[in-house]
């Protein structure tokens, strides 16, 4: 009896060729397929040469430009050129978050018009009493010009001249020199350092004294800003009863309201010495006197002004309105006793 013939499994075949699938629109060069049975066209595609992968860009892929066609070429070698190229913002730049050019061009213009409306308001509303274009001049200043407006505050005896030098612009109109060339000038560098140095010094002072607290800076400063807007009202208001013209040199009112910090500095710094009180306040009194003087010599040629530098007088002031404008420039230089004596004590 013969046995029956052996069991054989059947050998798997492969088709001669497989169809390649159609391309995805997220592949620029399609599926590709690797397969170790070659199609009637492998050995022709294994002796092509592969192109070296291309870097696609992240904002190309971005889901705002899917709908929209693209092409990929290959790269171009950089021209060769001398100077730096600058960077170009392409109208597309703000696509990849959503924003075309119309709608940035619109929030473009929106914030120009709010920053133009800003500027428009505090000017119609703040340039009438303290005019912003004349705070630049005042700190037009040298180092020559400091060191002389302050030896001027300390020791104002010695100075003979206090008539502030004028030119006359194309429009008629009278313009003081600047501080960097005017002595007599008012300025806002030396009011503005003074008042910082004061605050500093107070802490300075209470440090000394084991009684340094963070708050005493803001405190120092308050007192600081205090002096001055009261002092700065008071002459602005006994100007505006007594006539004067003063709303075109408010920076200057607050630029002789800040001078006294001068000598205010220079007292707290003389109790370092360990004088005794009738020295220390000897060294404060004279210092009170140096700014009264001072100041009833600058504020002279504001509260009484030469006729004939001013173009919209109209003549000499009265012997009565004369004397009510002197009494007022001795009351001012009377308060510093109180400003600075409130100042001091630290």
């Amino acid at each position: 009896m013969s046995s029956p013939p052996p069991l054989r499994h059947p050998v798997p075949t492969h088709p001669a060729y497989i169809p390649e699938p159609p391309s995805t629109p997220g592949s620029p060069n399609g599926y590709q397929r690797f397969s170790s049975s070659p199609g009637p066209h492998g050995s022709a595609q294994a002796h092509q040469p592969q192109l070296p992968a291309q870097h696609v860009p992240a904002y190309m892929t971005s889901p705002f430009q899917h709908s929209q066609p693209q092409s990929i070429h290959p790269q171009q070698p950089p021209a060769t050129s001398h100077h730096q190229p600058s960077f170009v913002p392409q109208p597309d730049a703000f696509a990849a978050w959503g924003v075309n050019d119309a709608t940035a061009q619109f929030g473009m213009q929106l914030g120009s018009s709010a920053v133009a409306a800003g500027q428009e308001y505090v000017q119609k509303n703040f340039g009438g009493i303290i005019p912003l274009s004349s705070v630049k001049h005042h700190f037009n200043v040298s180092n020559s010009y400091v060191i002389r407006k302050i030896q001027l505050v300390v020791f104002p005896w010695t100075h003979k001249s206090w008539s502030r030098k004028v030119q006359r612009s194309e429009q008629g109109q009278v313009e003081y020199f600047t501080p960097r060339d005017d002595f007599n000038s008012p300025d806002l560098y030396i009011p503005l350092m003074a008042i910082v140095t004061y605050i500093l010094i107070s802490a300075f002072h209470s440090g000394l004294q084991s009684r340094f607290h963070p708050k005493i800076l803001g405190e120092s400063a308050s007192s600081a800003l205090a002096v001055i807007i009261v002092d700065f009202l008071f002459v602005y208001i006994g100007c505006y009863l007594l006539n004067v013209q003063a709303n075109k040199q408010a920076v200057d009112i607050i630029a002789y309201c800040g001078y006294k910090f001068v000598g205010v500095i220079l007292t707290i710094l003389s109790s370092y010495m360990h004088l005794s009180t009738p020295l220390y306040y000897l060294v404060f009194f004279y210092f009170f006197f140096a700014n009264g003087l001072f100041l009833l010599r600058s504020l002279r040629s504001l509260v009484l002004p030469d006729p004939s530098l001013s173009a919209s007088s109209t003549g000499t002031i009265s012997s009565g309105l004369r004397r009510r404008r002197i009494s007022f420039l001795l009351i001012e230089a009377a308060c510093q006793f109180a400003y600075m004596l409130f100042l001091v004590r630290v």
